[in-house]
């Protein structure tokens, strides 16, 4: 992959990180996401579980954080 592929696809993976309108819901797609961004990203450096699981423990997060921002408990 060239840069401007895994930049592409990180720009999708962060517009349907925020799918869902539920917590869970939010933070699988969040998850799933980051975990196939993480995956694409870490096969460049030759591990790809590592960059799989660093990505999903970000899109869970990510997820999250969009969540609660979207009920209004976070600014």
């Amino acid at each position: 992959m060239n840069k401007l592929s895994i930049l592409l696809f990180l720009m999708v993976a962060m517009t349907l990180s925020g799918c869902g309108t539920t917590t869970t819901s939010r933070a699988g797609s969040g998850a799933m996401m980051g975990a196939a961004t993480g995956a694409a990203i870490g096969s460049l450096s030759g591990n790809a579980g590592r960059g799989a699981a660093i990505g999903a423990g970000a899109g869970v997060l990510g997820g999250f954080l969009f969540d609660q921002h979207q009920k209004g408990n976070i600014d």
